[in-house]
């Protein structure tokens, strides 16, 4: 007989890490079972107020819990400057050298099972993907490239500062932009996902109107 699949690969992390990657498509003693017999690295997203004993007796270990900040163009609290810019004319150069080494918040970073480096590697190779879709906003304070922000229809899903310019109160100007190139492409809603522990994103988010839902406790697993 054979088995209903519970798992399903991810290429893209298999090709980063060296190994298999796998994840478990629902919160199930079935679909754990499949993963403790298939090698590689696992990841499973539950509710937080789900039970986690299961988890736990087959080998997953917690990783992050992740939020979705979502808006509406009335909701948006945007602030314009005219020395915050917004560009898709950027140095792809510029750009990788501001990610590499950002994603300090990354679930991929905080497991003690898989090397810096390679999780390092993952958002760049991400980056160069998004470059070469133009889907790459660079951010300009004063002229001078400062960060990006990626995205994909209407979520923001990778973005990153310069560190001179982290902490200055000027990304409520850039995000303003890109929300509303994003509002004005004819999108309703602009979305994102980002770490509960990323403490700056989420206040930056709270600031410009968002609001938080679906969290998800994000684990790990890795099977030899």
């Amino acid at each position: 007989m054979n088995m209903t699949p519970l798992i399903k690969p991810i290429s893209w992390d298999a090709a980063v890490f060296g190994i298999p990657a796998w994840e478990l498509l629902e919160y199930s003693e079935a679909a754990l079972q499949q993963a403790a017999i298939t090698r590689g690295h696992h990841t499973i997203r539950v509710d937080p107020l789900a039970d986690k004993q299961l988890l736990h007796e087959y080998g997953f270990y917690y990783c992050d819990t992740l939020i979705e900040p979502h808006c509406h163009p009335a909701r948006l609290r945007a602030t314009q400057h005219h020395d915050a810019t917004i560009s898709k004319q950027v140095d792809a150069a510029q750009i990788m050298s501001i990610c590499h080494g950002a994603f300090v918040y990354g679930r991929f970073h905080r497991d003690f099972n898989l090397p810096r480096d390679a999780a390092d590697l993952r958002y760049d190779n991400w980056l160069k993907q998004l470059l070469e879709a133009r889907q790459v906003y660079g951010l300009y304070w004063h002229g001078t490239l400062a960060g990006f922000i990626c995205y994909s229809d209407n979520s923001l899903i990778l973005h990153a500062l310069s560190g001179q310019y982290s902490g200055q109160g000027l990304s409520k100007y850039w995000w303003s932009a890109v929300c509303g190139e994003i509002f004005a492409a004819g999108h309703n809603e602009v979305k994102s996902s980002i770490s509960a522990t990323n403490l700056a994103a989420l206040n930056l988010y709270a600031s410009l109107g968002f609001s938080f839902n679906n969290p998800k406790d994000v684990y790990h697993h890795l099977v030899t």
